[in-house]
C-alpha cells in the first residue's frame, strides 16, 4: 500500500486509503461503507493515529492485519461502526410484543415450557433492557421461570455499557414512568446517573457476536429484535441476513426490524406482516408446538450462550 493523497483534500483520506478502510470493515464486521462516509472514517481514523502512533492510514490498515493486532481490530470495527439507539425506540413494537405475543408465550413458559428473546445488535443496551421492563411487567416472577434474553453486537465498547447497566438520568426521559421508577436505582448510581434494576439484568445475556458470521448458538427464538441494524449492510448481506433470522425463528415467533429497513421478497412469502416492522411466523398446533419445544430444550441444554 502507498500513503499518497495527492486525490484528498486537507484532512480527507485518499480514495485509495478509503477503498482499503472499506474492504477491511466489509470482511471483518459485514458492514458496508458509503463513499460518502470518508469526512467521518477521516476523523475517526485519525483518532486511532494518534492512539497507535501509526503516520499514514496505509500504515495504519497493513498494521492491523497482523496477528498480533486483535485488540486494535476491536477498536477498528468500534471506531467505524454508528451506535445510535435509545429506551422505548419505535414504541409500536413493545406494543406489539406486550398484547400479541406475551401473553400465549407466558402461558407457554408458566407451563413448564421456555422463551428465547434476542437483541440482534443491541448497542448499549436500552433495547435489551426494554425487552426485560416488558417481561417483568407481565410476568414479575420471570427470573424464576425457563425465559431468557440474549442480546449481541460486534462492539465490545457497547457491550460493557450495556453490561455495565448505569444511564443518564436523561436518556429515562423516554420510558414510561413506571419503568422508570420500577427498574431503575438512582441511590446506588453517580450523580446523575441509574442503575438497572437486578431483576431485569438477570434475564439477559450479552455476548459479542458478528452477525454477518457463523452463529455459535443452534436453538430457535420466539422474539428477535434486529432494528437498525441491516442498513449498514450491503443488499447481498441483507437478503443472507434476513433468511437466517427468519430461520431461527419458532413456529409463531416475531421478528421487528427498524422503519428504515424492509424484508425482501424473497423473504416476505416466509411470514405474516402485522404492523410495522413486525413480521410473524405462522403458528403451529399445540401438540406440534410442544413438540417442537421439547426438541429445542433438549438440543440446546448444554448451549450456554442462550441460557
Amino acid at each position: 500500500m502507498t500513503g499518497e493523497r495527492h486525490d484528498a483534500p486537507a484532512g480527507l483520506i485518499s480514495q485509495r486509503d478509503f477503498a482499503t478502510v472499506a474492504e477491511l470493515l466489509k470482511r471483518m464486521a459485514g458492514i458496508h461503507l458509503n463513499p460518502n462516509k470518508r469526512a467521518m472514517v477521516s476523523g475517526r481514523l485519525n483518532k486511532r493515529l494518534k492512539a497507535t502512533g501509526q503516520k499514514t492510514i496505509s500504515a495504519y490498515c497493513d498494521a492491523l492485519q497482523g496477528p498480533d493486532h486483535t485488540d486494535e481490530q476491536d477498536a477498528f470495527i468500534s471506531a467505524l461502526t454508528t451506535n445510535m439507539t435509545r429506551f422505548n425506540r419505535e414504541a409500536h413494537h413493545f406494543t406489539h410484543l406486550t398484547e400479541s405475543v406475551l401473553p400465549a408465550l407466558l402461558e407457554t413458559v408458566r407451563g413448564g415450557g421456555r422463551a428465547r428473546l434476542w437483541s440482534a445488535g443491541c448497542s448499549t443496551g436500552e433495547e435489551a433492557y426494554d425487552l426485560a421492563f416488558h417481561v417483568l411487567r407481565a410476568c414479575p416472577d420471570a427470573a424464576r421461570l425457563d425465559i431468557r434474553i440474549l442480546a449481541t453486537d460486534i462492539d465490545k465498547s457497547v457491550l460493557m455499557t450495556a453490561q455495565a447497566g448505569l444511564y443518564s438520568v436523561a436518556d429515562l426521559s423516554h420510558l414510561t414512568d413506571k419503568h422508570a421508577e420500577r427498574f431503575f436505582d438512582r441511590r446506588i448510581a453517580p450523580v446523575g446517573m441509574a442503575s438497572i434494576c437486578e431483576a431485569a439484568r438477570e434475564l439477559i445475556a450479552f455476548r459479542r457476536l458478528n452477525l454477518d458470521s457463523d452463529w455459535p448458538f443452534h436453538g430457535k427464538f420466539d422474539v428477535i429484535m434486529c432494528r437498525n441494524v441491516a442498513i449498514y449492510f450491503d443488499d447481498a448481506t441483507q437478503i443472507r441476513l434476513w433468511h437466517r433470522l427468519t430461520d431461527r425463528l419458532q413456529a409463531g415467533g416475531a421478528l421487528y426490524i427498524g422503519h428504515s429497513e424492509a424484508l425482501p421478497e424473497a423473504v416476505t412469502g416466509r411470514v405474516r406482516h402485522e404492523g410495522a416492522g413486525v413480521f410473524r411466523l405462522a403458528p403451529v398446533s399445540s401438540a406440534a408446538r410442544s413438540l417442537a419445544r421439547q426438541r429445542t430444550k433438549t438440543t440446546e441444554k448444554a448451549d450456554e450462550l442462550e441460557r
